[in-house]
């Protein structure tokens, strides 16, 4: 049996159907939570960065970018009174010697990925050698392999690993993902393990 409301001015009335809404999080604390997940983000990273096979990894993809911790695009090793060096480690040092390519660094690692993986995710608003290093970890993370190399896995990490760095080969006997000069799986292996890198 259902019931019949009516207004006092005799309008019948009807149900209607209401909406729960939740709280929106108000400003500062989704400031507070953003800075937390980004101090856990890099703490985490940090712990990655001391183990073996991962600094050997990193030590072997900056030996096939040729970089350096304080190279622009166009910097070459060996190379006196190098113009494409830089000195200033406070921010991302910006374009190199065509004025455009922003490929910097150890890992050769371009602005707006030293911008995600930096600023974004980490907190970090600086270009040192320790924030290059993190941003690798966090490249390699989230390309999904960094269990894998920590395990030693380096064959199925190099192939995600070719997509970021064209230098890589993308496995044994393959070339690189790239139209552009890369080592061989070899080289890298031999890399790798000298810097102390021990494989499955």
């Amino acid at each position: 049996m259902t019931t019949t409301l009516t207004s006092p001015s005799g309008r019948v009335l009807h149900h209607r159907a209401t909406r729960t809404t939740t709280l929106r999080e108000d400003a500062e604390a989704k400031a507070v939570r953003i800075k937390l997940s980004k101090e856990q983000r890099l703490a985490e990273n940090q712990e990655y960065l001391k183990n073996a096979n991962v600094q050997a990894f990193l030590k072997a993809i900056a030996d096939a970018e040729g970089g350096g911790y304080d190279f622009k695009y166009g910097a070459v090793k060996g190379r006196r009174n190098d113009p494409w060096r830089f000195t200033d480690f406070s921010t991302h040092p910006g374009p190199g010697y065509d004025g455009v390519t922003t490929a910097a660094g150890m890992y050769q690692i371009n602005k707006a990925t030293w911008q995600d993986h930096g600023a974004h995710r980490m907190g970090l608003t600086d270009f040192t050698p320790q924030t290059q290093d993190l941003i690798a970890v966090s490249i390699l993370r989230g390309l999904g392999v960094i269990d894998k190399i920590k395990e030693g896995d380096i064959e199925s990490s190099l192939s995600a690993a070719s997509k970021p760095w064209a230098a890589l080969p993308m496995d044994r006997g393959q070339a690189g993902r790239h139209d552009q000069p890369h080592v061989t799986f070899e080289h890298f292996e031999v890399a790798y393990k000298a810097a102390g890198g021990s494989s499955k």
